[in-house]
């Protein structure tokens, strides 16, 4: 009875005045009572702030009996939930550090992004403020005694991916005794950038000819430059520096001088570098001396060997030729095209008929011209010979040879050396230059033609498969002597470029005033119109065009003489100017007909501006020089495996199955036995 009044008339669970302490069977009898009426309490808000819902009169022991139960309820709930309360504590305390951690990684990132930017505006060096040196510039070289004689070789000496400039002049110099002036030849390499002095050496004679672009005669690793000087000078150079590797010995030339630049052949000295002939010139012209050299040590190889020839007018060759089985022959000349096998001059020079791997072949077709004497020469051309060209053939294994004369143009096949087809044409006074102006892809040919007394220049475009004129037109020319140069384009078309005068009127023309020579560019997409690129009142002695393959753009370079008086020899200096940028920038568009063109005239310099270039024939001979020369032989007619001899599959491929390649080989002068490929 007293249990069930006590609960009637007390809270579960409060605290008895009397024991004070808990009654056990009050709190054994009353958890789930005791639990539901404390929650039913505390959300209907029972008690709150010591007042009791129940009613107006607060009793004095609730505080007491709610704190109680309060912490009964909450050891009650820490026993039963132990796990659960740590969790949500450790999550409130994960979940507050996140942020921070967000904020740290994105000021890290910002630090790192800020010290690599700082890094590379350091480490990469910023554009020259004089932008403008690079897309043209002009080098003054002092008052020129003898002028330049051979156009300007174009290699990347310095390793900058831009070629530079390598060329050879003639200059006055002051003397010890004042006033007095000596001639002084210089050998100079300029910056393709800027035409700065990368080297400069004095050498003992006029240069005729600096040859770089795929020597071979060292090591595949270093480049190096053929010097030939006009009388007894033969030297092989590092590109880098300008410094002698070798230098031929005036005493294997006691009563002869060169006659032309130094050509290279396969190695027939057993060293595994390829060699040269050079020609020379005895006391009388018919004299002529085939001497081989090693490329290796600059030592001659054998003795000299002598032919007598005859004819009149300009020397012509010396020239390697490869016919399609792979045959070798020197082509060379006085006004006449003539051959003679490199068998033969190799025989005659070791006296001894065994021959190197790169010297077994033979022309059947070549050696039916001449007779059973191996002194006896294979002539190709009687006579009037101007100049004689190489031309890739589109459809053989074997170069066309191009021969110009004072009359016209012939192209013989290289196969058998029958005409394929002929041009008259009168006054042919430059070489022509070959370019792809169709789209057959058969390389066509610029010329020029102007008599001695005319001041009328007429500039042609051949089509090299028929031979017939597909481009001509007539302009003012007071200049002689000036080339015709072409540079192909990515889409396999060629520009061609030409110095000529300003089209005038008759009476205008004939006043008197300084005459103004103008660099034209004619492109076979606009053949009815011309582009004005630059101007000089300068007499143009020599030119030539590069590419820089990085940029896919291309650069003219000019050497020019400043106009002389009677008594004051000119001025020497060489320009550069750079394509694109001049059809961009400074073109000036000249219409050939009264026809309206297509596009207007500023849309059509941004058309062209955006011509990308390339140097089609460098690549291939970058190709060959990764090719050793040694590792193709050809025995019994038969091939070796490429792979035993370390040649990458894809290279070997390359060769066997591609007789343009094969050619490239030779017009390269690079790995000549592995050009010795059997017509397939």
């Amino acid at each position: 009875m007293a249990t069930v009044l006590s609960r009637a008339l007390k809270l579960p669970g409060k605290k008895s005045p009397d024991l004070g302490e808990y009654d056990p069977l009050t709190q054994a009898d009353s958890d789930e009572s005791e639990d539901d009426l404390v929650l039913n309490l505390q959300k209907n808000g029972g008690i709150k702030n010591g007042n009791s819902s129940l009613g107006d009169v607060q009793d004095v022991d609730s505080d007491i009996e709610v704190g109680m139960t309060k912490q009964h309820l909450s050891k009650g709930v820490a026993e039963e939930y132990p796990s659960d309360a740590t969790g949500n504590l450790e999550q409130k305390a994960g979940s507050s550090l996140m942020p921070y951690f967000r904020t740290a990684i994105f000021l890290l990132t910002v630090v790192v992004s800020m010290i690599l930017v700082l890094v590379c505006a350091f480490l990469i060096p910023c554009p020259s403020r004089d932008m403008h040196l690079h897309n043209t510039w002009t080098r003054s070289l002092g008052q020129e005694a003898g002028g330049v004689l051979f156009q300007p070789e174009l290699f990347d000496v310095n390793s900058d991916g831009l070629p530079d400039i390598l060329l050879s002049f003639t200059a006055l110099k002051n003397a010890s005794v004042l006033g007095v002036s000596k001639p002084w030849v210089t050998l100079m390499a300029l910056s393709g950038m800027n035409g700065s002095t990368l080297w400069s050496t004095h050498v003992p004679e006029d240069i005729r000819s600096v040859q770089c672009k795929g020597l071979t005669l060292v090591s595949l690793a270093e480049p190096v430059c053929l010097v030939t000087g006009v009388s007894k000078f033969l030297s092989l150079l590092q590109a880098s520096s300008g410094e002698p590797i070798w230098t031929l010995n005036r005493s294997h030339l006691p009563s002869e001088t060169l006659a032309a630049p130094a050509v290279t052949v396969p190695d027939v000295d057993g060293d595994r570098v390829s060699d040269l002939v050079i020609l020379a010139l005895g006391k009388g012209q018919t004299d002529l001396y085939f001497i081989l050299v090693s490329g290796k040590s600059g030592i001659p190889v054998g003795g000299s060997v002598k032919y007598s020839v005859n004819g009149n007018g300009n020397l012509i060759g010396p020239q390697v030729h490869i016919t399609s089985h792979g045959a070798i022959y020197i082509l060379f000349g006085f006004g006449n095209v003539q051959a003679v096998s490199l068998r033969d001059i190799f025989a005659q020079a070791r006296n001894h008929d065994s021959f190197p791997p790169g010297l077994q072949q033979e022309e059947p077709e070549w050696e039916k011209l001449r007779s059973f004497n191996l002194s006896e020469l294979i002539g190709i051309y009687s006579e009037g010979v101007e100049f004689l060209q190489t031309v890739k053939s589109p459809d053989g294994n074997c170069s066309d040879l191009l021969i110009t004369t004072k009359h016209g143009l012939t192209l013989l096949r290289g196969q058998d050396l029958k005409p394929h087809w002929t041009l008259e044409q009168q006054d042919i006074d430059s070489q022509p230059s070959p370019g792809y102006f169709n789209d057959d892809l058969t390389l066509d040919f610029m010329i020029q033609a102007q008599s001695g007394n005319s001041i009328m220049k007429k500039v042609l475009v051949v089509d090299g498969k028929s031979g017939l004129p597909v481009w001509s037109y007539e302009l003012l020319c007071h200049m002689k002597k000036s080339d015709v140069l072409s540079v192909m384009t990515l889409d396999r078309k060629s520009i061609f470029l030409f110095w000529a005068n300003e089209k005038q009127p008759l009476l205008k023309s004939l006043e008197p005033s300084p005459r103004v020579h103008h660099l034209y560019l004619l492109h076979p997409a606009f053949p009815t119109v011309l582009l004005d690129l630059s101007n000089t009142t300068g007499t143009v002695t020599a030119s030539s065009i590069g590419i820089n393959d990085l940029q896919k753009d291309a650069f003219y370079i000019t050497v020019t003489t400043s106009p002389t008086s009677e008594h004051q020899p000119g001025f020497l200096s060489v320009s550069k100017l750079r394509l694109r940028w001049a059809l961009m920038t400074q073109s000036r568009v000249v219409p050939l007909q009264e026809a309206k063109l297509r596009v207007r005239q500023g849309e059509l310099r941004r058309l062209l501006s955006r011509i990308k270039f390339s140097d089609f024939t460098h690549k291939q001979a970058k190709l060959m020089r990764q090719i050793p020369q040694y590792i193709l032989q050809v025995k019994n007619g038969d091939w070796k495996n490429p792979a035993a001899n370390g040649l990458s599959g894809e290279v070997a491929l390359v060769i066997l199955r591609h007789p343009y390649l094969k050619e490239q080989c030779w017009t390269h002068s690079l790995l000549l036995p592995a050009c010795m490929l059997p017509s397939k």
